[in-house]
């Protein structure tokens, strides 16, 4: 991936994690893909904060961390 990929809001529903970019695209992944965060009550998934200059986020309640790059290469990877 060329550049940081930053991003700048993070939803969720049922069966997706959002993430909003700072250039307004949105990547889309299925929660199954991150046991932690699937098994996560909804308070807990909004419980989160951007690290790492915005480009990975954390849930230190879950202990968990994940990068946005390695989400959008994932996303890809599966598309394939």
């Amino acid at each position: 991936m060329n550049g940081l990929i930053k991003g700048k809001e993070v939803h969720f529903d049922e069966e997706y994690i959002h993430v909003t970019l700072e250039d307004n695209r949105i990547i889309s992944t299925p929660l199954k893909w991150y046991k932690p965060l699937e098994k996560a009550t909804i308070s807990q998934l909004k419980n989160y904060k951007f690290i790492c200059c915005n480009t990975g986020i954390e849930w230190e309640a879950l202990d968990y961390h994940l990068s946005i790059e390695s989400m959008l290469a994932f996303s890809m990877e599966k598309a394939a």
